[in-house]
């Protein structure tokens, strides 16, 4: 009897309105956006600079053509292993910059040079002195070599040197240490050599040829960026001052702190601040750039470079102490401020924009006066310091003190239903003075009027304080340009910038 052989078929095929549990759709989506959000800050800071790229396809490049000496047979059979010595020169030398990758090379030559000098002479001594004698000769001058460069790279005129000094040290154990064990050691340390100088080669010559990031260039733009950086800050800092933007209230005294490094504009003066070592590496970087494009003859000019940045950074410590009196507890009535608001923005858009226009000269390399510029932020600034003095700062203070103290008068004769300290609290909060917390800590301690008015006094004097040293702050970062524009005049005519009238 045949049966026929039948089998069932289950279909798994999910229809489109089917809902998967919660966690599959979660742990997809999380992904997604992770990985979305990791290749957009990718790109991102790609964009920021241009060079990153072109300096990763410029190593991968290189690594390539010293890799082709290893992997095609003709040049391998000439240099053998030794020829590996060239691909670590690549990795080591290749710089984002080419006067970078110079003085790197610079470096690494001398360095080399010295080691296969010593490591051939110690070779020819322990091939005279017997198979016995030649380990502890071997051992004793790689002590005597790492003790001398390590105690020499410490001196300070020799200190930018360093890596030189560590290039002679492990090279020369390489090759002594390899050597050891090798029939022909003289022929292997200068087949070494070779493959050091066709590394260095290469790394200079893909690094100038192929899309130069030079670091003159980024030294000057920077330098242009700084200015413009503070120039913006320092306007954004008075604006938000005399606007009450950037003030805070008590009660957020707390959160100050994270929330001062989320602004913009603080951001780019601490970036100026903290830009002295980057300015000098690439200022070191730059002397060893041969002449380019409307750089040349500037081998004693970086220097000057390296001099407005800091005559500029102090400009930017006065900015960074505004942003201070900007997001202090102590602050000023709002009235008084507006009093002065004339004065201080004047100064401030005169002040920025002299920065604008040094920093117009510098990237255009021309030499225009500026006598013009200075003398309108010195009026400025003595129209600031006038006004100071007329109107004067206690006076006013003084003055509103005491309309205060008739006004409670009034209320305690008409029994109001108000004290006096909620009438002050009121005021306190809608003028933005310093400090309501130890104004409602007295009237909930029951504290007499008097008392609380004399307390009152005290508070706001201090208060009206806060504006008196943001003005002086400010006279204090005009009188810091005097230097800034000798600094850059100095610049101009160091590096010859065309004069205009």
């Amino acid at each position: 009897m045949n049966r026929s052989k039948t089998c069932d078929r289950i279909d798994v095929t999910l229809s489109p309105n089917a809902v998967l549990p919660h966690f599959v759709n979660k742990s997809t989506s999380t992904s997604r956006s992770q990985l979305t959000k990791f290749i957009g800050q990718v790109v991102e800071f790609a964009k920021e600079d241009a060079n990153r790229l072109s300096f990763a396809l410029k190593v991968g490049l290189a690594m390539l053509v010293v890799s082709l000496l290893v992997l095609v047979h003709r040049p391998f059979q000439a240099f053998g292993t030794n020829i590996i010595y060239s691909i670590l020169t690549v990795g080591i030398m290749f710089e984002y910059t080419v006067g970078a990758t110079l003085y790197r090379g610079f470096n690494r030559a001398i360095g080399s040079l010295l080691a296969g000098i010593f490591a051939v002479f110690v070779i020819g001594i322990t091939l005279s002195c017997g198979h016995l004698a030649k380990p502890y000769v071997i051992g004793f001058s790689i002590f005597l070599v790492g003790a001398a460069t390590s105690f020499i790279k410490q001196w300070p005129s020799l200190a930018s040197y360093e890596y030189g000094f560590r290039v002679t040290l492990f090279t020369y154990c390489l090759i002594v240490i390899s050597a050891y064990r090798m029939d022909n050691p003289v022929k292997t340390a200068v087949e070494r050599l070779y493959a050091i100088a066709i590394g260095a080669a290469v790394a200079v010559g893909i690094n100038v040829l192929v899309f130069p990031a030079w670091a003159g260039e980024q030294l000057h733009d920077e330098l242009v960026d700084g200015f413009y950086s503070v120039a913006e800050s320092l306007e954004d800092c008075v604006k938000k001052y005399l606007s009450g933007d950037g003030l805070i209230e008590q009660t957020e005294c707390c959160k100050m702190i994270d929330k001062f490094d989320d602004d913009p504009a603080y951001r780019k003066f601490r970036y100026i601040l903290n830009s002295s070592a980057r300015i000098d590496t690439l200022a070191i970087s730059a002397k060893w750039e041969p002449p380019h494009g409307r750089f040349k003859h500037y081998y004693h000019t970086w220097s000057e470079y390296v001099k407005v940045g800091a005559v500029l950074r102090h400009c930017a410590y006065e900015v960074m102490a505004l942003y201070g009196c900007l997001r202090s507890e102590i602050q000023a009535p709002h009235d008084l401020r507006i009093a002065f608001q004339k004065d201080l923005l004047e100064a401030a858009i005169d002040a920025a924009e002299l920065l604008r226009s040094l920093a117009s000269d510098i990237s255009n390399m021309k030499q225009s006066l500026q006598t013009s510029h200075l003398k309108r932020v010195h009026l400025s600034i003595d129209r600031l310091q006038s006004s100071i003095d007329l109107h004067s700062i206690y006076s006013v203070c003084e003055s509103d003190v005491s309309k205060k103290v008739e006004k409670a008068d009034a209320d305690a004769k008409l029994q109001t239903q108000y004290s006096y300290h909620e009438a002050m609290k009121k005021q306190q909060r809608r003028l933005y003075s310093w400090p309501s917390r130890v104004v409602d800590e007295l009237g909930e301690d029951g504290v007499e009027s008097g008392k609380l008015i004399a307390r009152m006094r005290a508070l706001e004097s201090t208060a009206a304080l806060s504006l008196a040293t943001f003005a002086l702050l400010l006279v204090e970062f005009v009188a810091r340009l005097d230097h800034l524009v000798d600094a850059v005049d100095e610049l101009a005519a160091t590096a010859k910038f065309k004069q205009v009238s």
